[in-house]
């Protein structure tokens, strides 16, 4: 049986470890100067090098030749998720008592440890405040805000960041050479781009894809692309086009053609969004089109999400020549609902109205009061959440400005979201889109300049060309 290319090319040094600078420089400087702390937090997304570097730097601080197929007395590693816990880390702190067999060290790895129990946690602060002069704790997880802040307090923390695009294109172009077949460059920055930055990912996939390519066919971005149900460059450049040409006939058309050919909405509206982050800062009104965007994944239907962000943002069409509206594909028919007569009373608030005209796409009032009170009678958890959020309206757009990530993840949690949704679709009379963002509300004048910094910079393309 085959080795994983993951497993085979994992890093063995952090010389090796790539796209985490700001890490290994700072742990091979410590180690250099024999400064070594008792607990170590590595986190960050998931594939980007935690638990390589956990496993690096415990043989490191031991002195010992790192080998991923031998085990060692004395560094031992523990699962959280299956060992969570209060008597499994009481069976930890025993054990952690008996000197090392015959390394400097007693290392724990505890990979995954926001998954141990309240108990479990405090059972292991009792540890990590006097800990043993001969052991060291090297904990790794992707969700450091589930650990308790005692916790984090007496351990260092480091941050692993996703690895760069271009970084991991090139590295899986080395590993293809190295496997003895090619990859075109194109395909191996599809392959980085669809990895959202895990190494393990995009080295994954190209495992897979690498059954297509031989020494004198290397791989090519349309066999990456029709692996992962990706649509062609041109497509999405025809679609952006139609969308700054305000042709919502058009655009629904060639919707209604991906649709018919299997195209996932959720990868491409990814696909959307990465050709925006190298055209926005040329064309900053497109940041309109990125925040609905980044909802579409969130959404519970994200395919009739998709339609109505180009139904609404190419939309004035509608307006102009409706005697050139093409008739919408049966799927389409079914996603676009008849309107409702608003209620004549306060009383039948739980109906949904729709509006018999389009939403005002500058509106920026809501009334806040009014759906504080419908939340109560439906869920007191819910009203509670609400009322300590800001809010700011924005045409079809909602933002709800939770002061913090606790909030916000009440917030976004699926049962939570679909029915705030509903209660304001209740009250404004219309579906918005509504955003959570686990901070307290920025100065107005800030907001979009704070999107576009978060975008990040590109290729400046003219989008001209495209029209």
């Amino acid at each position: 049986m085959s080795q994983a290319l993951y497993r085979k090319y994992r890093s063995r040094s952090l010389d090796e470890v790539l796209g985490q600078d700001h890490v290994t420089n700072i742990l091979r400087r410590a180690l250099e100067q024999g400064k070594i702390a008792h607990a170590y937090l590595l986190t960050g997304p998931r594939g980007v090098g935690k638990t390589s570097v956990a496993r690096i730097l415990a043989h490191e601080i031991n002195q010992l030749p790192y080998d991923e197929e031998a085990s060692h007395l004395d560094i031992i590693e523990i699962d959280a998720a299956s060992n969570n816990g209060v008597d499994d880390i009481r069976a930890l702190r025993e054990k952690a008592q008996v000197a090392p067999v015959s390394a400097p060290k007693k290392i724990y790895i505890i990979d995954e440890v926001h998954m141990l129990s309240k108990p479990a946690f405090n059972a292991l602060l009792k540890t990590l405040e006097e800990p043993p002069a001969h052991v060291v704790f090297i904990l790794a997880t992707t969700d450091a805000d589930k650990l308790p802040a005692t916790i984090l307090s007496r351990i260092q923390q480091f941050f692993f960041r996703p690895i760069p695009v271009d970084i991991m294109a090139r590295q899986l172009m080395t590993i293809a050479e190295k496997e003895g077949f090619t990859i075109e460059a194109d395909a191996a920055r599809l392959i980085a781009e669809r990895s959202r930055g895990g190494f393990r990912d995009g080295i994954s996939m190209l495992d897979q894809l690498s059954a297509l390519a031989s020494a004198d066919k290397p791989l090519s971005a349309s066999d990456v692309a029709q692996y992962l149900g990706l649509s062609a460059t041109k497509t999405l450049e025809n679609l952006l086009a139609l969308y700054q040409q305000h042709d919502a006939p058009e655009a629904l058309n060639l919707l209604g053609e991906l649709e018919k050919t299997g195209t996932d909405p959720i990868v491409l509206s990814h696909q959307l969004l990465s050709l925006l982050r190298a055209r926005l800062h040329q064309r900053p009104e497109l940041i309109t089109l990125v925040k609905q965007l980044i909802e579409v994944d969130r959404h519970p239907h994200p395919d009739l999400k998709l339609l109505t962000i180009f139904m609404d943002g190419a939309g004035d069409v509608a307006h102009k020549s409706p005697e050139v509206a093409p008739t919408p594909t049966a799927s389409l028919k079914a996603a676009i609902k008849p309107p409702v007569e608003k209620p004549e009373s306060p009383a039948a608030v739980s109906e949904v109205p729709a509006p018999d005209s389009p939403p005002d796409s500058t509106a920026t009032d809501i009334d806040w009061d009014k759906i504080i009170t419908l939340a109560k009678e439906q869920s007191f958890a819910i009203a509670t959440l609400l009322q300590q959020c800001s809010w700011r309206r924005d045409g079809n757009t909602l933002t709800l400005y939770a002061g913090n990530a606790f909030t916000k993840k009440k917030l976004d949690n699926a049962k939570n979201r679909p029915l705030i949704a509903t209660i304001v679709q209740q009250v404004t009379g219309t579906e918005l889109d509504i955003e959570t963002i686990g901070q307290k509300a920025p100065p107005k004048d800030a907001e979009l300049a704070k999107i576009a910094e978060l975008m990040g910079g590109g290729e400046e393309v003219n989008l001209e060309e495209l029209s």
